[in-house]
């Protein structure tokens, strides 16, 4: 190849890198949908903790990534789930462990499987805290989109 051509192929395949990536972009670009929570005691349990969950889910990955924060428990954390199908007021089976370590603020993601996915777009799923002294639960926060 000689110089002259040298641009002139380095060039196009600059453009044609761009115009490769211009399509890709948009496709990888994915829009999140906001998601939050106010925790509030668990039917049954006395307690004065308070706390918030905000969430972002990718629904092209299926991920959901949260944080939430709290304060007033009764102890330390030993287990949080997302729980559903549910509507407000009602429980439902724990579908997704939220892993730790159960220190506020605890961040992370997890995977969501079709029907907690559905459930979560629904607004039938809520993140539930457990503690040794209330092991079924001392607060949850139902998972509603936020505008």
């Amino acid at each position: 190849m000689t110089l002259l051509r040298k641009p002139a192929f380095s060039a196009l395949l600059a453009l044609g890198l761009l115009s490769t990536g211009a399509l890709v972009t948009p496709a990888r670009a994915q829009q999140s949908t906001l998601f939050s929570g106010k925790l509030e005691a668990e039917h049954g349990a006395s307690t004065h903790a308070h706390g918030n969950v905000m969430a972002l889910y990718y629904p092209g990955a299926h991920v959901l990534r949260y944080t939430v924060t709290w304060e007033g428990l009764s102890g330390p954390v030993t287990i949080a789930h997302l729980h559903g199908p549910a509507l407000p007021g009602h429980d439902g089976p724990p579908e997704v462990t939220v892993r730790g370590p159960y220190k506020s603020p605890l961040s992370g993601s997890v995977m969501l499987s079709s029907q907690t996915e559905q459930d979560l777009l629904d607004g039938r799923l809520y993140l539930k805290l457990h503690t040794q002294k209330a092991p079924g639960g001392e607060v949850r926060a139902w998972l509603a989109k936020s505008e």
